[in-house]
């Protein structure tokens, strides 16, 4: 249990002051030193001057975080993310959202608020995520907590991504490493955690040859100074790279590697998203392990469920609908397919053209060929309404295959043109109504 010293003293190493820079003109050095000895108790007049120097509060100072409000913040805190445990998020939104965090330290708001932005990451309001999280990252930067940015970063370079800002993902991933970089950080979980998220940035950006590179670098980097969590994060996202080359073999081997070192530590959302990343390479090996595949897919089902963002369970929901169309249960498929566009909800998104990609093939397969084709239009009506992406160009790709399965040739050479479009390959010679798919 910390004393007043205890608390003074951490505060102010905390702050980056020194004693003489904390007493200022209100106290004296010496009296600064007797309060941190434990031999001079302050007065509450004095611990509220302290607490405003250090970004603390008197509540803190003087009770630490058995404090009524500390402890009260706390305890919410604690109710938020078991809310989110037990599937709950809009639960703990709600009561994060509640909370008067002005009667708290800046250490706690931070964390309080990161969970509220994780909630908001979680229901699919990027926007709302974003707002919370830039300036917490960068109040921790101008206050030197490197640590604490860097995990602020990884958070808003994952929503940016989600969200389809590129520019903006690269940006503040970049900064905060070098930041790492100039505090010697280097080999930290978050240092290895960060570049390994700002990786699949350069992925989305088409940048892949980079994106290799820094992957070898980082993986050399993570077996050298990382601990396992740092090192499943490196191959894990090395894995997303070579799948966007199209090495399955080599994202297998990653990925495998991964699932190991993970599985050495806590339980969190990480383990479960990679075993569904699995899954989805199960799926495409050559030949497809459809079995193994759902067996890994079941395996992550549980804690994707409590932990999962909407956009991760619909994934589940697709990957499972491929698995039992390759087993030859298209009723099982369709049934998985349409629980994945439940859970999207009607907006355009590229997860409901994969969703409804699904769908159509389920629906082929059960003889159903007009519903189908409304379902592969429907999936080409969305991916025409959004911008450029590699994500996009391969649903394109993969439409213009269902096409061309499907016997109509003019609808797959479309498909086929978008997607190449969408990969920056644009027409040079117009011909008639091509040109309306090229632009």
């Amino acid at each position: 249990m910390t004393t007043i010293a205890d608390r003074v003293r951490e505060a102010r190493l905390a702050a980056g002051l020194s004693q003489t820079a904390l007493a200022g003109n209100a106290f004296s050095p010496s009296y600064i030193s007797l309060i941190e000895s434990g031999h001079r108790e302050p007065t509450d007049a004095a611990l509220t001057v302290l607490a405003e120097r250090l970004g603390s509060t008197l509540e803190y100072l003087k009770h630490g975080e058995e404090g009524p409000n500390e402890a009260r913040i706390r305890l919410e805190l604690s109710y938020a993310r078991l809310d989110v445990t037990t599937g709950d998020t809009e639960a703990a939104r709600r009561r994060l959202e509640a909370l008067d965090l002005a009667v708290v330290t800046p250490a706690l708001r931070v964390e309080v608020l990161s969970e509220l932005a994780r909630t908001h990451e979680l229901l699919g309001d990027l926007e709302a995520a974003v707002e919370i999280l830039e300036p917490l990252h960068a109040d921790e930067r101008v206050r030197g907590h490197h640590l604490e940015a860097a995990k602020l970063a990884n958070a808003l370079v994952v929503s940016y991504l989600e969200g389809g800002d590129l520019h903006r993902s690269v940006e503040v991933g970049e900064a905060a490493l070098e930041d790492l970089v100039q505090q010697d950080l280097v080999g930290t979980d978050e240092h290895l955690r960060l570049g390994s998220t700002v990786l699949w940035s350069y992925v989305e950006r088409g940048d892949l040859l980079f994106a290799t590179h820094r992957a070898a670098e980082l993986i050399q980097l993570a077996e050298s100074l990382g601990s396992p969590r740092g090192r499943g994060s490196v191959y894990w996202n090395a894995a997303l790279v070579a799948e966007e080359r199209r090495d399955y073999a080599l994202a297998q081997q990653y990925t495998e590697r991964a699932l190991a070192l993970l599985s050495e530590g806590e339980p969190d959302r990480d383990l479960p998203r990679l075993r569904l990343n699995y899954a989805w390479l199960l799926l495409r090996s050559d030949p497809p392990e459809p079995a193994a595949a759902l067996q890994h897919i079941r395996g992550a089902a549980r804690d994707l469920e409590v932990l999962g963002s909407t956009v991760e369970l619909a994934a589940m929901d697709v990957e499972t609908a491929r698995a039992h169309l390759l087993l030859g249960d298209p009723e099982l498929a369709e049934e998985q397919a349409r629980h994945a566009i439940e859970r999207l909800g009607a907006a355009p998104r590229l997860e409901s053209a994969v969703a409804h990609l699904a769908l159509g093939d389920a629906l082929h397969a059960l003889g159903r060929t007009d519903e189908a084709a409304g379902a592969y239009q429907w999936a080409a009506d969305v991916l025409g309404m959004m911008s450029a992406s590699r994500q996009s160009a391969a649903a394109w790709r993969d439409l213009g295959d269902r096409y061309r399965a499907h016997g109509d040739s003019a609808a797959a050479a479309q498909a086929y043109d978008r997607a190449l479009a969408e990969a920056g390959f644009r027409s040079t010679v117009p011909v008639g109504g091509w040109q309306v798919w090229a632009r």
